[in-house]
Order: structure tokens, then sequence, then C-alpha cells
């Protein structure tokens, strides 16, 4: 297991994280560091609020950040309302239209900030949008921290927002990239983050090809993660007909076999040849 918790607010292009904290001194001052990092790498900042007003958080945020001013200007840095009435499709929305403007003006990628005190009265609509935004991150070009306030949710909310973002504090780490038609894994699933595995899976069903899973970065797999492979290759070939391919390393083909995946994917050894 990877502890992430001094690089959480520095996230690559393709992390999507969660990050519970305790109070709002905890809050502003992940949201200085993260906007100071995000301004770093050169991405387009997009702080989505919900605690605070936009004009707040511009109005402590701006002697935290030298230069905010400048960059929001200039549209390196963006600070939003969640809009509730339209729920999470507003928020997906947000994201890609965010993404789209990024590349118009010539940034790098997003960075986003999000403040999920916006789900407290929602928990299935939280739930569901964390699960499908999986989608995004695989082509790389968004990061995001989703900001969860102990004071508001419980720790078992907390835990279980937790399972569905596939990097938090204390838990495994995955990271993954489209590769079409298939998926880069690197990092480490088991129980922690299994239901962020289980979403990004989701998306080969409907893949009408061969699907080629490259797992040669993946470090470690849990049985039950595992498991959920081989009933997506099962989906699949119920569906198309057509195989999934798992390239992986040796202690992870040792896992699929001991479950018998390999009965219905197509397991190749990194290190054959």
């Amino acid at each position: 297991m990877v502890d992430v918790a001094g690089s959480v607010l520095d996230p690559d292009l393709g992390d999507h994280v969660c990050l519970p904290f305790q109070g709002d001194r905890e809050r502003m001052a992940a949201t200085r560091a993260f906007t100071a990092n995000g301004l770093r790498r050169r991405t387009k900042v997009v702080i989505i609020t919900h605690t605070d007003t936009p004009e707040r958080t511009r109005e402590w945020l701006a002697p935290l950040v030298p230069g905010l001013a400048a960059a929001e200007a200039a549209g390196r840095v963006e600070i939003t309302a969640y809009a509730g009435a339209d729920g999470p499709a507003w928020l997906l929305g947000e994201l890609v239209a965010a993404g789209e403007l990024a590349r118009e003006q010539g940034h790098r990628g997003v960075y986003a900030l999000v403040d999920a005190a916006w789900g407290v009265r929602d928990a299935a609509g939280r739930e569901e949008f964390e699960a499908a935004v999986n989608a995004l991150f695989g082509e790389r070009w968004l990061a995001a921290v989703c900001q969860y306030d102990r004071g508001l949710y419980s720790a078992a909310a907390v835990n279980r927002a937790a399972a569905i973002h596939p990097i938090a504090p204390g838990q495994a780490l995955l990271r993954y990239a489209n590769t079409r038609p298939g998926l880069r894994l690197s990092g480490d699933i088991d129980i922690t983050n299994r239901p962020a595995f289980a979403s990004v899976l989701t998306q080969l069903e409907a893949v009408t090809a061969e699907v080629v899973i490259d797992a040669t970065g993946l470090d470690f797999i849990d049985a039950g993660s595992a498991q959920l492979l081989a009933l997506t290759a099962l989906a699949r070939a119920a569906a198309h007909h057509h195989r999934t391919v798992v390239v992986c390393r040796g202690t992870v083909a040792r896992v699929l076999r001991l479950i018998r995946a390999d009965e219905v994917i197509a397991v190749r050894r990194a290190d054959d040849g």
C-alpha cells in the first residue's frame, strides 16, 4: 500500500483523489497548496466551491497565492459555485467543458478542486458521480481532488467515498490510462480502491474489439479485484464474442491463475518475450 498523504495536493494529470479534511484551516491550506501546484504545473485551475461563495473564496485565497488575481484574469484560474439545480450532471459537464477550454487556451490540462459538501444531502448522486467521472481520467488531461469534510460526513461515508476514488491517503494507489482499445494500469488494487477499479472496467464492456489490458505496471492485485477482471472478460465475450487480454508480470499472473481467471482471460506474461 502506498501512502500518498504528502502528494495528494500535487497530483499528476490522470489522478482522481479523495482528500478527507477537518475544519476550515485544513480546507483553506489544501486549497492554497493545490492552486499553487496547479499554476506551477501550467494547468488551468478550476475551483468548484460550495462551503464558501466564489467571492469569499477569492477573498481569503488571494493573500495565500501570489499572483492569483492576474492568473484569474488570464484564465488560468476559475472559481465557480456548484450549481445544485442540475445536480451531478452539471458537475460532470463542467469538468468536460473545462478540459475543452483548457485545450483552446493552450494549458497543459486541468487541475480541479471540488468541494464535496454539495453531496451531503444526495449520497446516491454523489457516489454515482464519483464513479462516473472516473471515465475522464483515463485520457490523462484532468487531475481532481475532491475535498470531504469530516465534520459533514460520517467516517463510514468518507470511507465509501474514498473507495470510489483510485487514490486517497492510506489506501492503495491506482493509476490508469486509456490505450484504445484497452487500458494501462499501474500501482496497486485491493479492497480499499476496488469500487474505483470496478468503475474503470465498466467502460470496457461496450468495446466491440479485442481489449488489451497492460498491467505490467501493476505491483499488486488481490483476488477480489482480479475476479472483477474475469467478470468483465465474461461479459464482453457473451455480448461481443471478443476476448480480453491481460499482459502482466508474474505476481499478477499467479493471482489470475489462482482464481482460474485464465480460463476466460488470455494472460500473457510480460517476461515471456
